[in-house]
């Protein structure tokens, strides 16, 4: 055969062999993806399950629990990356928290808000506008919140304020990546009002719920207007609603904690819960003041700017007219407050009904 021949050969054979390598490896690459995507338990189905199971299947079932521990979410970071100081803020959102699988981005203007009473608001709306809230309440898919907040509103025929205000704060307390559920406290009847003994009874049946380690009470017609104000809970009872329209933007005196508070479920038991006869409106905030101070502890605020909220204007209710009693209980409450609070409520719930929106608990707490 001549020498030309013989090195055609050569390298034909070579490039045949190359082709064979390569074919086997693709094969191979391709069976590991193909392992590897597939649950253990179907891929092996063929083989009957016994304790004496081979290293193989070992090895391969925990490099799968170690990928699952690498795939936990992250602890939620201290202060929100969603919000900020009147700005646009666009976030990589990954799924998998791997950043190479970031799949889109999202934009939200954050810090000082602008918030109108005028505009009318349906609670489909509201619905179509936080598809992923549910049973009222929401939590981030990206990180684990540290926050576990029941969000208690004392309440009775506010249903247009009740409106705006799931308008407005849904988006809030989302962008605040906050672990949260509403609770509407609905008081049965037309008798005398009861705004501190209904928020006992909402701490009482959230924890039906959920292991809530933070309580935020909040009265229905109260917005914020800057989503830094974290409702969330701190070190220290927290007063939210530092600086109001209502008053100008200023605090009204030092011991004012009215309208929306904080405090951790340590914190809450810790002064026997809240004050279950001041009937009627007034004094049950400085009450609650009073226990705070009374049990040692101080009241945090966040910064004038930042607490600024605003409240819808109204008419005070038929049946929550001022209590006649209150200046005489407030001197009294270090005599009262381990006996009249949590440990000595008592209530009748009536009915519970979990919406999309928030969580509506009707009870009924009585009369003087």
């Amino acid at each position: 055969m001549p020498a030309t021949s013989t090195g055609s050969f050569t390298l034909l054979h070579r490039f045949c062999a190359l082709v064979v390598l390569l074919t086997f490896v693709h094969i191979s690459v391709s069976l590991v993806f193909y392992v590897c995507s597939t649950d253990v338990s179907t891929a092996f189905l063929s083989i009957p399950k016994n304790p004496n199971r081979t290293v193989a299947t070992e090895q391969l079932r925990s490099a799968e629990d170690h990928l699952g521990k690498e795939l936990e979410l992250q602890q939620c970071p201290d202060t929100s990356p969603l919000l900020g100081r009147g700005r646009e803020v666009c976030v990589c959102v990954c799924p998998l928290t791997v950043e190479l699988m970031c799949v889109y981005v999202t934009c939200v203007s954050v810090g000082p808000l602008t918030v109108e009473f005028g505009v009318e608001v349906t609670l489909q709306q509201v619905k179509e506008k936080n598809p992923d809230v549910m049973e009222g309440g929401w939590r981030p898919s990206d990180c684990v919140s540290v926050q576990r907040v029941a969000i208690l509103i004392p309440f009775r025929h506010r249903d247009e304020h009740l409106k705006l205000w799931l308008h407005y704060m849904h988006p809030i307390l989302q962008r605040q990546q906050l672990d949260y559920r509403v609770y509407i406290i609905n008081q049965a009847g037309e008798r005398r009002f009861n705004r501190a003994k209904l928020l006992n009874v909402g701490f009482t049946e959230a924890l039906k719920d959920y292991d809530y380690n933070c309580f935020v009470f909040s009265d229905v017609d109260i917005i914020p207007l800057d989503d830094r104000n974290i409702y969330g809970c701190f070190d220290q009872p927290r007063h939210l609603s530092v600086s109001m329209d209502k008053f100008r933007f200023r605090l009204p005196y030092k011991q004012y904690f009215g309208g929306v508070s904080s405090l951790s479920k340590e914190q809450f038991l810790k002064i026997n819960g809240f004050p279950n006869n001041y009937w009627g409106w007034g004094g049950e905030d400085d009450d609650i003041y009073n226990r705070c101070v009374f049990k040692g502890m101080t009241i945090s605020r966040p910064s004038a700017q930042i607490g600024r909220c605003r409240m819808i204007k109204h008419k005070r209710d038929a049946k929550n007219d001022a209590n006649p009693r209150r200046h005489s209980q407030i001197t009294h409450t270090r005599e009262t407050m381990e006996t009249d609070g949590i440990n000595s409520l008592t209530y009748k719930v009536v009915d519970i009904k979990k919406l999309q929106l928030f969580t509506n608990i009707t009870v009924d707490v009585g009369q003087p």
